[in-house]
């Protein structure tokens, strides 16, 4: 039984990280990347429809992305939902590809980043200390239906909190990745 627990603590946890990440990815950094426009979504036929769903999006220099849409008719509604997006990107288009250039980030947009990075990884830390609360939670309840001991019980505390410590650790790592990335010129 506590096993379960401790396995369903740590899928929970590691979904924890994973969205965290995704959320870091949505941050924009003074690079490239394709995973800045994942979260745009496009008016396709009357359907809101991932951008990456309906263009290529390629990587043309450290500073441009490239979008290929893969029906002519669609440049201008990719150009809209990218200027609507809040990323504050200005798409232009060339024919069939749309570009989209990275403007160089300020320092005081880099500091507002990194604000908005920190407030996302505690938010991920809060998330973790919740799971370990409701394991904790469980055990307890294991504890006083009989079904395990006192010394299982303290037992279980220790492995989830180690668990707990080491998942914090990696939300940590991934912040300061994130950081030096955004302070990076």
């Amino acid at each position: 039984m506590i096993n379960d627990l401790k396995k369903d603590a740590e899928q929970r946890m590691e979904k924890t990280l994973d969205a965290l990440q995704t959320t870091f990815a949505r941050i924009r950094t003074g690079r490239a990347h394709p995973s800045l426009l994942e979260s745009i979504q496009v008016d396709y036929y009357g359907n809101s429809t991932p951008l990456s769903q309906v263009a290529n999006i390629t990587v043309t220099d450290s500073r441009t992305l490239s979008i290929s849409p893969w029906e002519r008719g669609m440049v201008k509604d990719i150009e809209r939902a990218i200027m609507n997006s809040g990323l504050g990107l200005n798409p232009a288009s060339a024919g069939e590809v749309i570009r989209v250039p990275m403007p160089a980030l300020t320092e005081e947009t880099r500091k507002g980043y990194t604000r908005q990075a920190r407030n996302e990884a505690e938010n991920a830390r809060i998330s973790i200390r919740n799971v370990r609360r409701d394991v904790l939670s469980d055990v307890k309840d294991l504890l006083k239906a009989k079904d395990i001991s006192e010394d299982d019980e303290r037992q279980a505390q220790g492995e989830v909190q180690k668990i707990t410590d080491r998942f914090i650790a990696k939300i940590d790592g991934v912040l300061a990745t994130k950081e030096k990335d955004l302070m990076e010129i």
